[in-house]
C-alpha cells in the first residue's frame, strides 16, 4: 500500500529541500527556469519562460503528479517531479527535473535523488523509473552515476512541445536495489 498522503509531504535532505509546489512559488520557480533557456529544447515540455505557465499548471492538475520545489540551503535551486504515480503497480518516475545551472556538477543532484528515492520507498513504492531523452547525455551520465540501470530504449517514445519525435532512455532503481 502506497502511502500517498506522505509522499506528498515536506522533504528534507541533506543541506537540501523540497517542497510540494504551492502558487507561492510560481513567480520564483519560473525566473529560476529562465535562467537558461536553451535546454528546454531537449525536454518533453517547456518551463522556459514563454511555456512555464502552462507547464507548471499541466505538472500540478494531473493527480498522479506531485512537484516539488527545491532548495539548496534557503536557496531555491529547481524542481522536480515524482510523475504517474501507480499505486496497482507500486511504481513512479521521477523526472521533470530542472537545476539552476550554477548547481550542475557540485553534488546537488545526488542529494535531492537520495532524498526523493528515499521517500518513494519508505512510502510503499518497490519500483522508480528515470526516463530521459536519448539527446540528453548529461542525465543519463547522472543516472549511471545514481546507480540507475538502464533498461532499454523506447523508440520514437513521445513527441516533445518543439515537435521533436523523442527516443526516450529508460532508467530504473528497484527498492532492494536502492542503498540510502
Amino acid at each position: 500500500m502506497i502511502d500517498l498522503d506522505r509522499l506528498a509531504e515536506p522533504m528534507i535532505g541533506d543541506a537540501c529541500r523540497a517542497e510540494l509546489f504551492s502558487e507561492a512559488y510560481r513567480e520564483s520557480l519560473k525566473a529560476a527556469c529562465a535562467e537558461e533557456t536553451e535546454i528546454w529544447q531537449i525536454y518533453a515540455n517547456n518551463l522556459g519562460p514563454d511555456g512555464f505557465d502552462d507547464s507548471i499548471t499541466r505538472y500540478v492538475a494531473n493527480s498522479a503528479n506531485r512537484t516539488f520545489v527545491l532548495f539548496d540551503g534557503d536557496e531555491l535551486a529547481g524542481m522536480s517531479s515524482f510523475l504517474g504515480i501507480d499505486s496497482g503497480r507500486q511504481v513512479l518516475e521521477i523526472g521533470g527535473t530542472y537545476y539552476r545551472p550554477h548547481l550542475r556538477g557540485t553534488g546537488f543532484n545526488r542529494r535531492i535523488k537520495d532524498m526523493m528515492l528515499g521517500r518513494a520507498f519508505d512510502c510503499g513504492i518497490r519500483r522508480v523509473e528515470f526516463r530521459v531523452d536519448r539527446r540528453n547525455g548529461r542525465s543519463q551520465a547522472a543516472m549511471k552515476k545514481l546507480g540507475a540501470v538502464r533498461e532499454g530504449v523506447l523508440r520514437a517514445d513521445r513527441i516533445t512541445w518543439t515537435g521533436h519525435v523523442r527516443d526516450t532512455v529508460l532508467f530504473a532503481i528497484l527498492k532492494d536495489e536502492w542503498e540510502a
